[in-house]
């Protein structure tokens, strides 16, 4: 990791790590749970994965509030993180009871809710606290933000592992011990941040950071955050605005990888692998692997660029994220063309296109971190925080509304807006033509978007 970080990142970076680990734990299983263990079918599971994806990002937006008005970012965090691990061992009762409908059914829904709940006041306050260990003006913040999603991906990459090792087995009743995994990272994270923060989560003076408004200290950083808004921070505001609504179009085709390419992975995909099956969930892992390796490389190019007056705007780098995304699905595309129901092809094509979602993300979603922090108003941190995951909620319910339209044999084909979707080829070629057309447009619009933020994005 960098030099000259304040610890307390590194607190923040092992403490997401394991809710991450928790989160894509249960991601990477649970529609093959429904699937498999509830029989489900795609289109019921795609649109359940859809609302609990999009209610999971919707309420970092109360979380952000509350946290701003009332309970700071710590007491939130640990709030969050307790209830996220009770909603992921409901799952694992959910699971453990699988083959009785009337109590597996309603302690799913218990267990997706009240991870909901525990992920609104966790997630838009450890991302807006990150922030809050660097001036505004400090040039470390975009490393740092590098550094942290590091630690979401490093999460990302073990929990398919995992909770995909053990749950996804081919034995429905071992689906129990994914959500258990998953449960237990949860509870390792939120110990993590209780036993460290009061000692490296503090400014420059030593004074603690996250604390609820009517605590701070007199000379903290945080402790005058309540000036007016000034003509410069509305617009800053509605640059935030703004790029969380082209986001929208990314994340529901990226986050396909829970619903339609997981379902893929499944269906569609060689998986053999020197006489052994590579289990679906696994392909999952591919994603943040490659984000390890390759945050240092993408870092380091735009500091390459920096020093040479050559760096991009923020809007022009989200803009390549999006190029990425699409060329992504144009090589699934290419590859899944001609194919029936019945035909598997190779996992490289699976592999290729994550690598590519990779680097498009690498564009996209650290940077747009960042440009949230240096964009917002002191006193909403929190709450644009926030305002960033909605647009994650809004992509996520749209990514399980579009899942819906993956082709199964023996359907009627799904139509979407007079377009008929009769093979995956076509599926995919709704991704090509939706990332492209939000890329193109926000290329074009990033130099009044810039010019909005004042210097800051």
């Amino acid at each position: 990791m960098s030099q000259g970080h304040p610890k307390g990142l590194y607190v923040l970076f092992y403490t997401e790590m394991w809710e991450r680990f928790s989160y894509y734990g249960m991601r990477a299983i649970l529609v093959l749970y429904m699937t498999r263990a509830l029989m489900f079918d795609v289109a019921k599971a795609s649109n359940t994965f859809g609302n609990f994806a999009m209610l999971a990002y919707l309420t970092p937006l109360a979380g952000g509030y509350i946290a701003d008005r009332w309970w700071g970012n710590r007491r939130s965090i640990i709030a969050g993180g307790a209830i996220m691990a009770v909603g992921q061992f409901l799952m694992f009762l959910s699971a453990r009871y699988y083959t009785d409908p009337g109590v597996a059914l309603p302690l799913m829904w218990a267990g997706l809710g009240v991870i909901i709940a525990g992920t609104g006041l966790f997630k838009s306050n450890i991302s807006s606290m990150v922030g809050s260990l660097y001036a505004p003006d400090d040039q470390r913040k975009d490393s740092a933000f590098t550094i942290f999603y590091m630690g979401i991906n490093i999460g990302a990459f073990l929990a398919p592992l995992v909770a995909g090792g053990l749950g996804d087995t081919g034995r429905a009743e071992d689906f129990q011990w994914g959500f258990l995994a998953a449960s237990i990272g949860m509870v390792i994270g939120t110990l993590v941040f209780q036993l460290f923060k009061d000692k490296h989560i503090v400014d420059a003076d030593g004074h603690a950071l996250g604390l609820p408004p009517s605590k701070r200290a007199s000379g903290s950083s945080e402790a005058d955050l309540d000036q007016p808004m000034t003509r410069d921070d509305y617009e800053r505001v509605a640059v935030i605005f703004i790029l969380s609504f082209f986001v929208i179009f990314f994340w529901a085709a990226f986050e396909q990888a829970g619903v339609s390419l997981t379902i893929f992975a499944d269906r569609q995909t060689d998986r053999s692998l020197f006489g052994w099956t590579v289990p679906a969930s696994y392909f999952q892992s591919v994603n943040a692997v490659a984000i390890v390796i390759f945050a240092p490389i993408f870092a380091w190019v735009w500091s390459f660029l920096g020093k040479r007056n050559l760096d991009p705007s923020t809007p022009v780098k989200m803009s390549f994220g999006f190029f990425f995304l699409a060329l992504g699905y144009f090589v699934i595309a290419f590859g899944v063309n001609g194919i029936d129901a019945t035909t598997k092809v190779s996992m490289m094509w699976l592999i290729g296109l994550y690598l590519l979602h990779t680097f498009g993300e690498l564009c996209l979603s650290p940077i747009g971190l960042s440009a949230v922090s240096k964009l917002s108003p002191p006193k909403f941190a929190s709450l644009m925080m926030g305002v960033w995951f909605l647009a994650v909620s809004m992509a996520s319910k749209l990514a399980g509304v579009l899942s819906g339209f993956y082709p199964e044999k023996g359907k009627p084909a799904p139509v979407l807006f007079g377009y008929e979707v009769t093979n995956l080829h076509e599926f995919f070629i709704i991704f090509v033509v939706m990332s492209a057309a939000a890329g193109v447009v926000l290329f074009f619009l990033a130099r009044p978007i810039s010019k909005w933020s004042h210097g800051r994005a």
